[in-house]
């Protein structure tokens, strides 16, 4: 069974691979995905924000493998470094239920055209290059599914998380709340592609987006 794409040719050792798998190697890879949580989300002592626990991950994980379109990318060297997944956004746009005040229109137009793409979690070990590598695992796995907007995500509690993706080009457009979760979350989306860009630019004031820089 071929259970996943390689991304090119071998680059060598000691360089960072990127590969598509699919939901039975995830299946096969758990318990290193459930260390590479711990490795990468790690919460220093004292820090007001606690990440949810390794089994909460696998669970969260496990869900979300049973979705229509799940797809992960993982990164490699001699070992695993990171991996994103998450999966196709309806064109009903019921993955934005709970949103707060009224959806941009521009995304709601995105949305209904199905090339919204939702990233549910993206892990990387410790490392100085750790944000460019995240960043370019997103952005392969979204191209691969030829989306034009990505989509997260993110407790409002986490800033670490928020940070990070603000300065890597994630837009905060407004407050989410699921009426089955106590948890406030923060909506982000990342535009790919020029047009995309322009057109959440000019609708930066309509919809309240954090705008990076």
């Amino acid at each position: 069974m071929n259970s996943g794409a390689d991304l090119g040719a071998d680059p060598g050792p000691g360089a960072v691979r990127m590969r598509r798998v699919n939901r039975w190697l995830v299946e096969d890879i758990r318990e290193n995905l459930g260390n590479l949580y711990e490795d990468s989300c790690s919460t220093a002592p004292g820090k007001a924000y606690r990440r949810p626990s390794r089994q909460d991950f696998l669970s969260h994980l496990t869900g979300h493998i049973r979705r229509p379109g799940f797809a992960m990318v993982i990164a490699e060297t001699d070992s695993l470094t990171g991996c994103a997944f998450g999966f196709p956004v309806l064109g009903d746009g019921r993955w934005w239920l709970g949103f707060d005040g009224v959806l941009p229109r521009t995304i709601e137009r995105i949305t209904r055209s199905g090339s919204v793409f939702a990233i549910s979690d993206t892990l990387v070990r410790p490392h100085p290059q750790d944000q460019k590598l995240a960043h370019r695992l997103q952005e392969k796995l979204l191209t691969d599914h030829q989306a034009t907007l990505g989509a997260t995500l993110v407790d409002q509690a986490d800033r670490p998380t928020l940070d990070s993706l603000h300065s890597s080009g994630w837009l905060d457009i407004g407050e989410l709340r699921r009426p089955t979760s106590p948890t406030t979350f923060r909506a982000l989306v990342l535009p790919l592609g020029e047009r995309t860009t322009t057109r959440l630019e000019g609708l930066a004031h309509e919809a309240r987006i954090r705008w990076p820089g």
